[in-house]
């Protein structure tokens, strides 16, 4: 039995001590971690089909040239940033259980409206949309998570959330194959626009779920399925807030601004965000097309190995990142060398074989969303609204420098080397272990200024229950 345990702790953490929150945490790992992560998996899947369209027809069908579809991601990207901010500040006041499923019904119908496009125009002002939409997911999402779980609970359910997300990459280069083979053609349609077809199909019903079983915060739930009892013990085993949810106002920018969290956390995720270039980019599924000696199924197929490298990384170090919650810069500092590694193969593959391992490499890169989202809701969890804002401004200002590192770097005229980009990877690279370990002497020196005794592992739930944490700003 003791084996078992200690077994139970390395897998799923040391389990609630009493029979009522054990409960708890099983309805809120099957309501909440199985909608988001639906979502989630069906937001990459609507978000990355425009790539394996591209390579499977619809660059000739539609008129494709030049750099039009690193335009079309652009403006996809610029959508999403400016919807970073207003869809989280929309949840501090609106009921998540509806923005939520909302949104994602409405990127839904933007996707099945791509399948009857005609002019890459049309995309542009689509996909524009479509991102503002898709922005209520991965930073709500995030903010939802740290409502729900305890610090030492996050970064496991971070790691399998965002494991969906590429699981929706990885199945879409697998139906997208499946579709070429089996549908191109069927009632008039190429085989890319059924793609967009079944992908509204797809996202319709998980909408729905969520408006029906999706339970909202810990503070705000209606959810049948929760008692009384619960739900007040889903507030009383987190960490205090004291700043709840729809604290907003003139204050909050204060909060924000004048906190290093806001400032460190934001140039962290820029520098690692843009570290996934190669995978987040398509760059294998243009070089596969490029050198000609692929078929249209090979090219979809081949590239869902980035995705599954970086399901089994965001797996492992989401589990690391909770076992030694203290230590989540490590990954950081792994990051830091897989992105310069990867960048460097790139720059001078000595064979085919080498550009291959160069570019499933870079699926490492995709666990950056696990570790670096749980660190900042770990260190803002005594406001709410604040670290709703630290969360989207992460995701936004990255956006804002894919928005023109990805056509400055990345774009499909530049295959099959893209010399300038792997320049640009080995850079940020080196840039994500300077904002690591500059996000850690700032973390040690609020640990110091406040006398969390022990640092943030093992002793601070103690030191949690002595002070408020909401004065975390005044670091």
């Amino acid at each position: 039995m003791g084996l078992l345990h200690k077994l139970r702790v390395v897998v799923w953490d040391e389990p609630p001590p009493t029979k009522a929150e054990r409960r708890l945490v099983q309805k809120v790992d099957f309501f909440v971690l199985t909608y988001v992560c639906l979502m989630y998996w069906v937001n990459y899947l609507d978000r990355s089909n425009l790539n394996n369209a591209y390579v499977s027809g619809a660059r000739e069908d539609l008129g494709f040239k030049g750099t039009q579809l690193n335009q079309i991601t652009t403006i996809f990207y610029g959508g999403y940033l400016l919807g970073q901010i207003p869809n989280n500040l929309i949840m501090q006041k609106v009921p998540p259980r509806i923005w939520l499923p909302v949104t994602c019904l409405a990127w839904g119908f933007l996707t099945l409206g791509t399948a009857f496009t005609h002019h890459p125009w049309e995309i542009m002002v689509i996909r524009f949309f479509q991102g503002f939409f898709e922005a209520s997911c991965f930073v709500g999402v995030q903010w939802i998570l740290g409502s729900w779980y305890r610090p030492e609970e996050i970064g496991k359910r971070t790691a399998i959330f965002t494991s969906s997300g590429l699981a929706g990459s990885m199945f879409s280069g697998l139906m997208q194959g499946a579709i070429y083979k089996n549908l191109n053609g069927a009632s008039g349609l190429a085989g890319w626009r059924w793609l967009f077809v079944i992908d509204f199909l797809i996202t319709l019903p998980i909408a729905v779920y969520g408006l029906l079983c999706f339970p909202d915060t810990p503070t705000s739930t209606r959810a049948r399925y929760l008692s009384h009892e619960e739900r007040v013990l889903a507030v009383e085993r987190l960490p205090e807030v004291s700043r709840k949810r729809g604290v907003l106002g003139f204050s909050l920018i204060k909060r924000v601004v004048l906190s290093w969290h806001w400032w460190a956390f934001v140039l962290l995720w820029v520098a690692c965000s843009n570290t996934e270039m190669y995978s987040s980019n398509g760059i294998m599924q243009l070089w596969l097309k490029s050198t000609k000696d692929f078929s249209i199924e090979q090219v979809n197929y081949i590239p869902t190995a980035v995705s599954g490298m970086g399901i089994v990384a965001t797996l492992v170090l989401g589990w690391y990142s909770d076992w030694n919650t203290s230590r989540r810069w490590h990954v950081g500092v792994l990051l830091s060398f897989t992105a310069i590694i990867s960048g460097a193969l790139m720059l001078s593959a000595p064979t085919r074989a080498a550009r291959f391992a160069a570019l499933i490499l870079n699926g490492i890169q995709y666990s950056g969303q696990t570790v670096m989202f749980a660190w900042a809701n770990d260190l803002i969890r005594g406001d709410d609204a604040k670290r709703s804002v630290v969360l989207a401004s992460m995701n936004m200002f990255s956006a804002a420098v894919y928005l023109f590192w990805s056509l400055l770097f990345y774009n499909a005229t530049q295959a099959p080397d893209w010399y300038e980009g792997n320049i640009a990877m080995m850079t940020m690279g080196g840039f994500l272990l300077l904002c690591t370990l500059g996000t850690l002497m700032l973390q040690k020196r609020q640990e110091r200024s406040e006398g969390v005794p022990g640092g943030r592992h093992g002793s601070y739930d103690q030191y949690l229950e002595k002070k408020d944490v909401g004065d975390d700003d005044k670091a």
